[in-house]
């Protein structure tokens, strides 16, 4: 059996490209890069379809930034509970 061939998202979006200029083919880019023509297909659609995400402001970036905050507070509560539970051992062998 051959192995299945996992390709990069560099290379993916640089033959999405290719197709979507229109300079070549699919059938001549499949053959160029070695790869079925359904495939240079699919990573084309998936370029389109995600395009207009780039362009989309504030969403993420908000959402990573709530993310950051409750991940702060998490490691805060964290080293809290660790601080405490050092302070117990120690006085858990002095009795």
């Amino acid at each position: 059996m051959s192995k299945r061939r996992t390709h990069s998202p560099e290379f993916k979006a640089r033959v999405a490209m290719e197709a979507i200029s229109g300079r070549k083919t699919i059938q001549e880019i499949a053959a160029d890069h070695a790869i079925h023509p359904i495939q240079v297909s699919q990573w084309k659609r998936q370029l389109l379809d995600g395009a207009s995400e780039l362009f989309t402001r504030g969403k993420k970036n908000k959402d990573t930034g709530d993310s950051q905050v409750k991940e702060a507070e998490l490691f805060q509560q964290i080293g809290k509970l660790q601080m405490e539970l050092e302070w117990l051992k120690k006085k858990s062998q002095l009795l």
